[in-house]
């Protein structure tokens, strides 16, 4: 269940733009991207699992050693199944920017980028500057279109998704003790993916946001007029 924040004429506002990024066609030269980030905390075991025997399964030792901490981003292009997967030491406006340049570089054909974000302090500008410098930041940071999603709404953001199926499929309950170790294990599954095209199929639309949110909408929309 999502707690939905209070519902005002930014909220409204920035609903009603993302979901209409959702609504349009397929377009290469006009991609839309998601990009959220997922914490993940390193474990090593402290014993060797033992290995499956005939009639015997697999071991492991309930006890761990903690490893520190690491950040993966996860970004998709939900309608071609594209999948940008990208383990980094943490979250910082440093590594946002070293992320938006890969993504940069996957559309080199592209008019502009249509990149859905949530409020994080460092999805920013000045993550870029610090970084590039104003002259490159400013080249990048032009290439993209940003969404963000409603304050307290990242449900709106397929990205969680993506980090919902990163972290079934990829981390399950594997115990990953380095950076490493998780940039082996997400890049082995970026590729399966991207084999795959696996898309997602986003079925939230504005008229089902109108029947949700329909006193509130109608009030905007006279605002608006």
């Amino acid at each position: 269940m999502w707690c939905v924040a209070e519902v005002n004429e930014a909220y409204l506002e920035q609903l009603e733009e993302v979901l209409e990024i959702y609504e349009k066609p397929y377009n290469p030269l006009e991609p839309v991207v998601c990009l959220d980030e997922k914490p993940v905390v390193l474990h090593r075991d402290l014993r060797s699992p033992t290995q499956a025997q005939p009639q015997q399964p697999a071991k492991r030792d309930h006890e761990y050693k903690r490893c520190g901490t690491a950040n993966v981003f996860c970004a998709v292009e939900p309608l071609a199944g594209r999948h940008f997967t990208w383990p980094t030491p943490n979250r910082s406006g440093r590594q946002f920017a070293k992320m938006l340049q890969r993504i940069d570089k996957a559309y080199p054909n592209a008019r502009t980028i249509h990149l859905v974000l949530d409020n994080l302090s460092t999805h920013a500008r000045s993550s870029l500057v610090g970084y590039f410098g104003p002259l490159r930041a400013d080249e990048l940071w032009n290439r993209f279109t940003i969404h963000y999603t409603p304050k307290h709404a990242s449900w709106l953001n397929q990205a969680e998704i993506e980090i919902s199926i990163f972290a079934r499929q990829c981390l399950g309950s594997r115990r990953l003790p380095s950076l490493p170790a998780l940039r082996a294990q997400a890049n082995a599954w970026n590729r399966a993916v991207n084999r795959q095209r696996l898309k997602i199929n986003w079925t939230f639309s504005r008229l089902d946001a109108a029947n949700v949110f329909h006193p509130q909408l109608q009030l905007f929309k006279r605002s608006r007029h």
